[in-house]
């Protein structure tokens, strides 16, 4: 699968997950899809609602941050098409946390943020059956 973003929507992913180091942060990708290409025109960040001491390496949102990014995509005649979050230190492949908490047929983007610095954004899907991730095709657009 080919994930399309703009470098204005990379950059701003970067800043938001550098703004929340050393914790991690995340929020919704807004988008459409066609084919075998997810295009992604916003991104919605949402608060970190894990236990404060652990959100340090752990990223959680509550389920009407879920449902009310359902109905602003709707309203915009967009999709709710994957996910966004930081590891902090650490470097942008999944965790066996966020592996047991993912959803097949979602976009799944991650920034590493090294020393408060986003350094690498790698987006994966998990396989229907839930197994592991595959890593995607990231087309960052001018």
């Amino acid at each position: 699968m080919k994930i399309e973003l703009s470098k204005a929507l990379q950059q701003d992913i970067f800043k938001q997950m550098e703004g929340t180091f050393p914790n991690e942060g995340g929020g919704f990708l807004l988008g459409s899809k066609s084919g075998d290409t997810v295009s992604i025109v916003d991104v919605i960040q949402i608060e970190n609602t894990f236990e404060t001491e652990e959100q340090y390496h752990r990223y959680a949102m509550s389920p009407k941050n879920w449902a009310d990014m359902e109905d602003t995509a709707d309203d915009r005649g967009l999709t709710l098409v994957g996910y966004y979050h930081s590891h902090p230190d650490s470097p942008a492949i999944p965790s066996e946390y966020d592996r047991v908490h993912a959803l097949p047929n979602f976009v799944y983007i991650i920034s590493s943020v090294m020393s408060g610095k986003a350094v690498e954004m790698l987006v994966w899907l998990l396989r229907d059956d839930r197994s592991a991730f595959d890593a995607q095709e990231l087309v960052v657009q001018p």
